[in-house]
Order: structure tokens, then C-alpha cells, then sequence
């Protein structure tokens, strides 16, 4: 990387200042994806609003030197209690995204899951990293879900993440408003953002382009899927409707690895998931991106630790900053998990970028276990929370 652009990730201080850059960066309609959610952006909003409704009670004098954010998860001890969440079709906007994502993710031993919408074969991500994650959205028929948990296996992936919250595809009408349609339309908007994003055009685009090919969906089906401009695409990803606890209850009894629930916000599907075999929860809204109005993680996380407190249960949606960490860990959270933010990084330096916004994130949670009087995560619960506005958590 050159000293402009190592200069670039240098003036990059928080999580949030890689949306900012990445706003610059990318062509609107690839940003617009990213960023967005659907309809008013309430669950948006609120997960991160649900962040600020808690204060912390430190405790002084206590002997801090040393401490340890190390968290053991499935038998692997990662040097952070957070993860890469999934990110949709990140080598659209970071060049070769996932394998970026995984590169850095195995450099700084974090966990990473890989997402199913992704346009990079998750056999070579495999080979990038094993200790990758790998999430599925369950195709529409038996035949197809046995293939594909056939191939993942393969693969030599160890912990598969099924995620269940996407029946149908959720009302991103921001996404038109931005110009990004799927399947990904040409347009003279588009070309227009592209050419004023040169960088992202062809350091991302073109590069792929000649290097690659046009991009597909890889990883939803055992088989290749369509290109990302095919008008199959949607008829790909509707199919979904008619799925049930029974074919949760069918890649059990396939998987053999340690088994992930991902989209559970009722305390009644977290038991049945735990019954059904899940060897891990992720308490998750989907980002925003599904249901408008769907509760926050954090809001229901304890009444769902307390309903299964022989899983870990794991969150995502609206962490930004080492003290968001520290709370969903305080409120019950053995894991979390980030998407955005590192897709930013990624699309704004690679690799480089990646281990910039995790190092950030990682200084941000040793420092204010230093300050909250705190050596190691498991000493963290409600008791070092004040909540300081809101409703009380179910």
C-alpha cells in the first residue's frame, strides 16, 4: 500500500469514520446498498439507539495490568470477543471482499462468518482461512439444502451459521432510491458514479472485470449461481417461504460441526432452536435489512440468555465502539458481531483497511476495560450497567 493511502487509514479514528470515507469513495448506489436498511429505518436506528440507553459503573483501584480480551468460542480462543458479520456480495464494492475479509480476520485471530450472497466461491475462501465461518440461506427443497451443506462440508468449513430471518426479501426501497437494484441494472446513473469514483472503478470494478469476469452468486446452491445482472436473480432468492423447524431439525442431523442460529429475536424461537439442536444463537434484526420496526438485539438479548443459558448466545446489530461491546457482553452476550463497518474498511484499503478498523475496535475494548476496572470479559455482567433511559428489557 502506498503512503497516500496508508495515510488515508491512518486519519481513520473509529468505526465510524470508515462510512464517512467509504461515502466518498464508492459509486451512491453500491454505498446506498451498503449503508441502507428497509422502509423508515427504524430497526436501523434503534440498534443503535438501544446502545445509548445504558451507562457504565466503573470500579477504581483495582489492578488492571493484566487483561485479557480473549474469548474461547467452539473450542477456539479468539484474541477478541468480536467477530466480521456476514456482509452480501462485498467483492461488489472491496476487490475480492471476501477474501480480504478472511485474510485479515485469520491475521488478527478473529472470527469472520462468510456470507452465502457472496460472489467469490466459498471453497477459496476456505482455503484462505479454516477458521472462517460459513452463514447459508437455506435454499427452497430438500435436494438443494442436502447439496449444499454437502459442499460446505467439503470445504472443510467447521461452523455453519443458518440464517433465518429472510422468508421473503425485505422492502429496500431505499436501495432504489439510491440507484441499486438486483439484479444490478447498468444505467447512465451508474456509469455517471462510477466515473466519478475512479478508485472504486477501477481499482474494484474494471479489475474485476478483466481479471475475473462478470461476478456471480456462488455460494446459495450447490451449483454456480446467476451473474449479479441476471433477472434471476430475485426468482433465486424468493424461494424461501415455505421452510420450517423440520429443516432446521434435517441440517442437524447432516452438519457435524458446531450448528449457528442466526435471526432469533423471540425467546420462545431461541428455546425451540437450542431443542432443535443449535449449538450457538445470534440474537439479530438482519441489520435493519428485513423487518422495519423488528426489536433491537440488545433489547431482548438477556430475556434469551436466561431462556437458553447452556449456548452461547451471540449478537449483531449497531456496535460501533468498544464500549458497545462491553455492554452486550455485560447484558449476557458471549460474542458480537460487525458487517458495515469492516465492508467499509475493506472496500477503502483491503486488507490493510480490515486490520485498521479491527485494531481500532480492539485498543477501544482494552482501554475501557482498563477504565471500567475490568481484567477479564467473564467479570462483566448487568451489575456494571445504569440504565439511563428507555424502556425496561424483557
Amino acid at each position: 500500500m502506498n503512503t497516500r493511502a496508508t495515510r488515508r487509514l491512518r486519519n481513520l479514528l473509529s468505526l465510524d469514520d470508515f462510512e464517512t470515507a467509504a461515502c466518498g469513495h464508492l459509486p451512491r448506489p453500491i454505498f446506498g446498498y451498503v449503508a441502507g436498511a428497509v422502509e423508515t429505518n427504524w430497526s436501523l436506528d434503534d440498534n443503535r439507539a438501544a446502545f445509548a440507553e445504558f451507562g457504565f459503573l466503573p470500579r477504581v483501584l483495582v489492578d488492571v495490568s493484566k487483561r485479557s480480551q480473549q474469548t474461547t468460542l467452539f473450542g477456539h480462543t479468539y484474541a477478541t470477543p468480536f467477530g466480521i458479520a456476514p456482509i452480501g456480495i462485498s467483492a461488489l464494492y472491496a476487490y475480492r471482499g471476501d477474501l480480504v475479509l478472511a485474510a485479515a480476520a485469520d491475521a488478527a485471530n478473529i472470527a469472520m462468518i462468510m456470507s452465502s450472497s457472496s460472489l467469490i466461491r466459498l471453497e477459496d475462501v476456505a482455503k484462505q482461512s479454516k477458521a472462517v465461518w460459513f452463514q447459508a440461506y437455506l435454499p427452497g427443497d430438500v435436494p438443494d439444502i442436502e447439496a449444499l451443506i454437502e459442499r460446505v462440508a467439503n470445504a472443510r468449513f467447521e461452523t455453519l451459521v443458518i440464517t433465518v430471518d429472510s422468508q421473503v426479501a425485505g422492502n429496500r426501497e431505499n436501495n432504489i432510491r439510491s440507484g441499486f437494484s438486483t439484479p444490478l441494472r447498468p444505467s447512465l446513473r451508474l456509469a455517471w458514479d462510477g466515473i466519478t469514483r475512479p478508485r472504486w472503478l477501477f481499482g474494484t470494478f474494471l479489475r474485476t472485470l478483466v481479471c475475473h469476469g462478470m461476478p456471480h452468486f456462488e455460494n446459495n446452491y450447490a451449483r454456480r449461481g446467476p451473474p449479479i445482472v441476471s433477472p434471476n436473480v430475485l426468482r433465486d432468492y424468493s424461494d424461501r417461504g415455505h421452510l420450517n423447524w423440520e429443516h432446521f431439525r434435517l441440517i442437524r442431523r447432516l452438519w457435524k460441526g458446531p450448528l449457528v442460529i442466526k435471526g432469533i429475536l423471540d425467546k420462545g424461537d431461541a428455546v425451540t432452536s437450542r431443542e432443535a439442536g443449535a449449538d450457538g444463537i445470534i440474537v439479530s434484526n438482519h441489520g435493519g435489512r428485513q423487518l422495519d420496526g423488528a426489536v433491537s438485539a440488545l433489547r431482548v438479548l438477556p430475556g434469551i440468555v436466561a431462556a437458553c443459558p447452556d449456548v452461547p448466545v451471540m449478537m449483531d446489530g449497531g456496535v460501533r465502539r468498544g464500549t458497545d461491546v462491553l455492554k452486550a457482553l455485560a447484558l449476557g452476550a458471549r460474542f458480537v458481531f460487525i458487517g458495515r463497518p469492516f465492508g467499509y474498511a475493506a472496500a477503502l484499503g483491503g486488507a490493510a483497511g480490515v486490520d485498521r478498523a479491527i485494531g481500532l475496535l480492539s485498543a477501544e475494548i482494552d482501554r475501557d476495560m482498563a477504565m471500567l476496572g475490568v481484567t477479564d470479559l467473564r467479570q462483566l455482567d448487568a451489575r456494571r450497567l445504569v440504565r439511563v433511559a428507555g424502556h425496561q428489557l424483557e
